[in-house]
């Protein structure tokens, strides 16, 4: 576990809230703020795109004029669109309806990116080692943000089920951007009603889509945030010979058992990067043709 140390160490530092925003009473951390510009950034990139793809194919005939305002509204519904949709089942007030804080920040980072000049297009020197910044975030929203929503929950019927707890964090992590290409909030053109990548052929292998419910899964097994995930814990560790027989298995260390989750979602993410952009491409092997004697 002293490998996991630096991760651990770089989490509780990038939690602890920064100034200006202490002055005012905010409790935003460094890595709210860099995980803010990171999807700001990205989202900035994929509407790039889709405008050049659409103008190199159709022409420039039905692109509407940029609008700030869908813009925000397009980021606002990727963050909060999941929680707006699971929050009620829960019977508890989604974020933004308790505070303006965070999408405050998101319409001032979007307003500060969509001012750049530029972004840089995705390429595999910029994803490969941004993939271990979206492994930190993810991992953060998904062993700490989500998971108290349904542990913690004042009904004991939603607070001990675990399919509540997996349901969850698959809805909250992803149904913002299902809303958004649900609705072309990318697209160049007016809003429209089209299938979704994630309801189209093998969509659902989409490591966004089934990594958010394995990774809540696997931390609510190394710390026991419910008794089906202690109970499986032990029944595993009974299995593969690691806990003596009547002793009970002891729960991970919730810090470290998030930098595990980090880890694998950093590897995660960089793996599809590099086959995003073909760096496991295989090696052409030239057919080479028999040689004839010659005298």
């Amino acid at each position: 576990m002293s490998l996991l140390a630096p991760l651990v160490a770089a989490f509780h530092y990038s939690l602890q809230p920064i100034a200006p925003f202490t002055w005012l009473g905010w409790g935003i951390s460094t890595l709210d703020v860099v995980a803010t510009i990171r999807l700001c950034v990205v989202l900035r990139q994929i509407r790039e795109v889709m405008h050049r793809q659409h103008v190199s194919a159709n022409g420039t005939g039905q692109v509407e004029e940029a609008s700030f305002v869908k813009k925000v509204s397009t980021t606002l519904l990727v963050v909060y669109g999941g929680e707006a949709v699971v929050a009620p089942f829960l019977c508890v007030p989604p974020s933004f309806m308790v505070s303006g804080v965070f999408p405050g920040l998101y319409a001032a980072i979007q307003a500060i990116v969509e001012l750049l000049p530029s972004v840089p297009i995705p390429s595999a020197e910029t994803e490969l080692p941004l993939a271990i910044l979206d492994g930190f975030t993810r991992a953060y929203l998904l062993c700490n943000l989500i998971p108290p929503a349904v542990t913690a929950n004042a009904l004991p019927l939603i607070s001990s089920s675990p399919w509540t707890l997996l349901i969850t964090s698959l809805l909250v992590a992803n149904g913002g951007f299902f809303m958004t290409n649900l609705f072309s909030f990318h697209s160049p053109t007016s809003l429209s009603v089209q299938t979704p990548p994630e309801l189209q052929p093998y969509g659902w292998t989409t490591a966004d889509i089934w990594c958010a419910p394995t990774i809540t899964a696997l931390y609510a097994l190394l710390t026991h945030a419910q008794p089906f995930w202690a109970d499986l814990h032990s029944v595993l560790a009974g299995i593969l010979g690691a806990a003596s027989l009547g002793e009970p298995v002891k729960p991970l260390d919730p810090e470290l058992a998030r930098a595990v989750c980090a880890v694998l979602l950093s590897g995660l993410f960089a793996g599809r990067a590099a086959r995003n952009f073909g760096l496991w491409k295989k090696p052409i092997q030239q057919k080479t043709e028999p040689k004839t004697k010659t005298q």
